[in-house]
C-alpha cells in the first residue's frame, strides 16, 4: 500500500503544482474608464487636450480608433458585463429599463472567478439586467481593489470607473474647482453644427479640464500597479463608456456620442497576446460586447454560447469585425428609434421615427447650459443653416465618411454617387438586427420582450417587421398601400410600425383615416397610441384625446401611458382641452421606483407639457425642414 501512495501523493502534488502554476501565470487585467466622454485625448489629435497620461499608454500601447459604445451609460454597460447587445434582450435597450435575459446570460466576471481569478469592480453596477452581482465580483462598491485579493500570486481582473467626466459636471449646480489653471476658453474649436455661444464655449473648455483630472487620477491608478511590482504582469484597458457630454454627443449615434476612446497596453510578458506592435493604430472597429469575449481570451477561459461579441485579443482572437452597430431607443423619459451601422471609414444611421426632433426637451439633458443657449438661439431665430442641422426633424438616413468628415456635417446618404453604400450599410443593419433579434423593433411593454419570449417566431417576426419599419421611416407616400396593409397584420410590432408610419407622413396619410379609427381599439394600447397620433397629424384630434386620456390613466400599463404622454408632447397646444386631466394625472401617478420609474417619467414630461400650455415655460422651437424619400 505504501509504495502505491507514495506515487499518488507525488501525482496529486505535481498536478496542484501544475494548475496553481498555470494559474499564477495568466495576467492581470485592469480595466481603466472614464464616464461621457468622446475623444478628447492628444494621442487621437485633440490639440487642446491635456492628457500626458493616456497619450503615452497610447504611444506604448495599441490605440482603436474605431471604438464605438452605445450612447448612453446603461445599455452600454449590459454590452460589456454580458458580452451581447442589449436590445438582444429587450426591455435592456431603452435607457434604465430591466431586461430579460436567457438564463444562461451572467456577468462574465463569474467565469474568470471560476478560472481562478479575483475580480472587483469600483463601482457602477447599472447593467440594466438581473446580473448576479455576488456571483459575478468579489468585491464591488467604492471600496474594491485588486489589492484586497488573498495571495499575491493571484491573478486579477479589476475595474475602476472615474466620474469626475461624467455628464453632470457640465451642470450649473454642479461646478468642481479642479486644482489646476483651467483652461483658456479662447482657445477652444467650437464644431460646425454647434452654434458659438459663451455657454458652450465655456462648457468645451470645462470639459477639457475634466479630462486633464481624468487623466491625473489614470496616473495614479498606473502608478499603484507599478509600486506594487505588477506592471509588468498588468494588461491595462482604458476606455470611456460612452460618448460626450456636450450637445450632439451623449444620446445620439454620431461619431460624437459612440465613437469613444479605447487603448490596450501590453507589458512585454503578455504581448504574444496583443494583436498588433506597441504603437500601433488599429481602424478595424470594434464594439462593447467584444470587450467580454476579449478579456476571457486573454484569460484562456471560454465564453459562454449567448455571447454575441467576438475576441479582438489574445489567446482565441477572431477576424476583426467589418461592422459595429449602436443603438438608441427610450433615453428617459423620451422616445425615439434610431440604429447605426459603422466600419472602417463609414458611419450610417438610419431613423425609424424621422419626424421627430433630435432634440426633444429632455428633462436630465436640458440641465446642461450649452443645450439651453442652443435653444434660446432657436426662439430668437437666429440658427444657421449650419447650427439647425441638429435642431429638429431629421431626414430618414445619414452617411458620413469618418475620415475626410470627422464631424459628421455633410449627409452623403441622398447622393446617388453613394447608393452602393448605403444598400451595403442597410444589408449589414438588416442582418445583424436579425442575428441578434433585436427588441427595438417592438413597443416597449410587449409581452414580447425579452430573450426567450422574442425568439419564438410567431410572436416576432423580426423579418416582416423590420421591413415595416424600414418603410414607415422613409417617408415615401408611394409606400402608403403596403402601410394600409399592414396595419391589418395579425403581429403588433407590423401594426405597431405601420401606424407610426402613417404619422411619419402626416397629411400624406389621410387615406389610413378608416383602419386607423379601426386601431383605436385594438388589442395592442401601443398601437392604439400609435395610431391616434396618426390620426392627430392628419387632423382627427377628436378621435385622438379620448383614447390618449383612458390610456394615460391606466395605473397597469405604465409604458405604455409613457407613450400616451409623449404624444401629448409632442401635439403641444392641441393637447389643450386635456389640460385638466392632465393636471390631475400629475397629483394621482402611482409612485414609482425612484427617480428612473415610469411614474417619474410620465411625471416629467406631464410637467413639462402643462407648464408649456400655462405659459410658465416655452416650448422649443424647431426650423422648418424637407428631406426627401430614402434613395
Amino acid at each position: 500500500m505504501k509504495k502505491l501512495w507514495i506515487p499518488v501523493v507525488v501525482f496529486l502534488a505535481g498536478l496542484t503544482s501544475f494548475l496553481f502554476g498555470a494559474q499564477a501565470d495568466r495576467p492581470n487585467i485592469l480595466w481603466l474608464t472614464s464616464e461621457d466622454n468622446h475623444t478628447f485625448l492628444g494621442c487621437y489629435g485633440d490639440k487642446l487636450a491635456r492628457t500626458p497620461t493616456l497619450d503615452k499608454l497610447a504611444k506604448e500601447g495599441i490605440l482603436y480608433e474605431r471604438c464605438f459604445a452605445q450612447p448612453v451609460c446603461a445599455p452600454s454597460r449590459f454590452a460589456l458585463i454580458t458580452g451581447s447587445f442589449a436590445v438582444s434582450s429587450g426591455p435592456a435597450g431603452h435607457m434604465r429599463a430591466h431586461g430579460n435575459i436567457p438564463q444562461l446570460m451572467r456577468g462574465f466576471p463569474a467565469l474568470l472567478r471560476e478560472a481562478g481569478y479575483y475580480t472587483t469592480n469600483n463601482a457602477k453596477t447599472d447593467y440594466n439586467a438581473s446580473v448576479s452581482i455576488k456571483d459575478t465580483w468579489d468585491a464591488s462598491g467604492n471600496q474594491a481593489h485588486w489589492r484586497k485579493r488573498g495571495k499575491r500570486e493571484q491573478p486579477f481582473f479589476s475595474v475602476f470607473n472615474h466620474e469626475v467626466t461624467h455628464e453632470s459636471c457640465l451642470f450649473p449646480l454642479q461646478d468642481r474647482n479642479l486644482s489646476d489653471p483651467p483652461m483658456d476658453r479662447a482657445l477652444v474649436r467650437i464644431p460646425p453644427y454647434q452654434p458659438d455661444t459663451p455657454e458652450l464655449r465655456d462648457d468645451w473648455g470645462r470639459y477639457h479640464d475634466h479630462i486633464h483630472a481624468m487623466d491625473g487620477m489614470i496616473a495614479e491608478k498606473i502608478d499603484e500597479l507599478e509600486k506594487a511590482g505588477l506592471a509588468e504582469d498588468t494588461i491595462v484597458f482604458y476606455f470611456a463608456d460612452n460618448g460626450g457630454v456636450l450637445p450632439r454627443s451623449k444620446r445620439f449615434l454620431q461619431q460624437s456620442g459612440t465613437n469613444v476612446p479605447l487603448i490596450v497596453y501590453f507589458p512585454p510578458k503578455w504581448r504574444h497576446l496583443a494583436p498588433a506592435a506597441p504603437g500601433t493604430r488599429i481602424k478595424d472597429p470594434v464594439c462593447f460586447p467584444d470587450f467580454g469575449p476579449t478579456v476571457l481570451s486573454l484569460a484562456g477561459v471560454k465564453p459562454t454560447t449567448v455571447m454575441q461579441g467576438k475576441a479582438f485579443a489574445g489567446q482565441s482572437r477572431e477576424k476583426p469585425n467589418e461592422f459595429v452597430f449602436c443603438t438608441r431607443d427610450r433615453m428617459d423619459e423620451r422616445y425615439d428609434t434610431m440604429r447605426s451601422v459603422a466600419d472602417r471609414r463609414w458611419l450610417y444611421i438610419r431613423n425609424f421615427r424621422p419626424d421627430l426632433p433630435y432634440v426633444q426637451p429632455l428633462h436630465y439633458m436640458f440641465q446642461a447650459r450649452g443645450y439651453q443657449s442652443w435653444a434660446k438661439l432657436a426662439e430668437q431665430g437666429k440658427l444657421t443653416d449650419a447650427t439647425s442641422m441638429f435642431w429638429g426633424s431629421k431626414p430618414s438616413e445619414e452617411l458620413y465618411d469618418m475620415e475626410s468628415d470627422p464631424d459628421n456635417v455633410k449627409n452623403l446618404a441622398y447622393d446617388p454617387a453613394h447608393r452602393a453604400t448605403i444598400e451595403r450599410m442597410r444589408t449589414a443593419l438588416k442582418r445583424h438586427s436579425l442575428e441578434i433579434v433585436d427588441n427595438g423593433f417592438m413597443p416597449e411593454g410587449s409581452v414580447h420582450e425579452g430573450y426567450d419570449a422574442s425568439r419564438r417566431a410567431a410572436a416576432f417576426p423580426l423579418d416582416r417587421v423590420f421591413d415595416m419599419a424600414m418603410i414607415a421611416s422613409s417617408r415615401d407616400a408611394e409606400k402608403l398601400p403596403a402601410i394600409l396593409k399592414a396595419l391589418d397584420d395579425e403581429n403588433e410590432a407590423v401594426r405597431w410600425w405601420a401606424a407610426q408610419g402613417c404619422t411619419v407622413l402626416g397629411p400624406k396619410a389621410a387615406g389610413a383615416e378608416t383602419i386607423l379609427r379601426a386601431r383605436l381599439s385594438d388589442e395592442s394600447l401601443a398601437v392604439q397610441v400609435a395610431a391616434a397620433e396618426a390620426l392627430a397629424k392628419i387632423g382627427h384630434v377628436d378621435a385622438t384625446l379620448p383614447v390618449l386620456e383612458r390610456i394615460l390613466l391606466q395605473d397597469g400599463a405604465p409604458f405604455a401611458a409613457l407613450q400616451a404622454a409623449n404624444v401629448f408632447d409632442r401635439m403641444g397646444e392641441q393637447a389643450r382641452p386635456l389640460l385638466p386631466v392632465m393636471e390631475k394625472r400629475l397629483k394621482n401617478l402611482p409612485s414609482g421606483k425612484g427617480a428612473n420609474s415610469a411614474s417619474a417619467y410620465q411625471q416629467r414630461i406631464l410637467e413639462r407639457i402643462t407648464a408649456v400650455l400655462e405659459n410658465r415655460e416655452k416650448p422649443l422651437m424647431y426650423p422648418a425642414k424637407e428631406f426627401p424619400p430614402s434613395l
